[in-house]
Parts: structure tokens; sequence; C-alpha cells
């Protein structure tokens, strides 16, 4: 019998940008038989940022019908690691759940280059922890 994959939670205040790349480069890049991820937000917006859109489907993945969601308690009881990025204080805390938290800035509303940077630091650190955790695809 199998063990069930491994639950990473990436969460930040509005789950519309750093939060949503790193969910969908972790799941584009582990296997999901092993980890899989999922984000929200502690006061999450309407949308995902459009400059966040934009810059993913460069690199081949499309949120334009990711929506952010409410950080849940029941959300959080699933996973086995919460990532936060870089909100400070205000930063989920999920009791019992590990917790590590990665400064990034925030690529609302910035020019395409810094959204462009954002994103790749987020693919390298969800990269490191992949492979970090031994959740690399099979080949």
């Amino acid at each position: 019998m199998s063990r069930p994959a491994t639950t990473v939670l990436f969460a930040c205040v509005h789950n519309a940008g750093r939060s949503q790349m790193a969910a969908a480069f972790f799941n584009a890049l582990a296997d999901p038989a092993k980890a899989r991820a999922i984000s929200a937000g502690t006061e999450p917006a309407d949308r995902v940022h459009p400059e966040v859109v934009e810059a993913v489907r460069e690199v081949g993945i499309d949120l334009a019908a990711a929506r952010p969601r409410l950080l849940t308690p029941e959300i959080a009881a699933g996973a086995s690691l919460l990532v936060t990025m870089g909100c400070g204080a205000a930063c989920p805390v999920v009791p019992g759940l590990r917790r590590v938290d990665w400064p990034l800035a925030d690529p609302k509303d910035a020019a395409p280059a810094v959204v462009r940077a954002v994103r790749d630091e987020i693919r390298q650190r969800v990269e490191r922890l992949i492979a970090d955790h031994g959740w690399e695809r099979s080949r």
C-alpha cells in the first residue's frame, strides 16, 4: 500500500501572485504520487494579478482560470508543510504545521522585468524544495 502524497501549502496574504506561481510550478515539476501543492491566502483577492498570469504564461503555465481562495483550518489541516511568501507579520501561522518563509517581493503592479525575476526565483526555490525532499518526477 503506498503512502498518500505529501501536501505543500503555499500561502500569502492575497493568494494572487507568489503563492499561485509557487503552487503552479510545484505541481508542474513534482511527482504527483509523491507530493502536490495547494495555495491560499488570509485575505484573498478577487483574482490572480494579471501581470502574474502573463509572466507564467511566458513559461508555459496557464493561471488564467486560477482563483484566490481563503486559507481555512480545513485546508491547513491537510498540509504537511506551509511555505509563506515574505509577507512578514501578515503571513499566516498555522499551529502544528512546519513553516518555511521565502522572502520574496510582491509582484503586484510591478514592471514585467520585476515580475519575471520573482517568477524565476520562485521556480528555483520550488525546484530546490522538490529536490531536497525527493519529490522529483521519475525519469
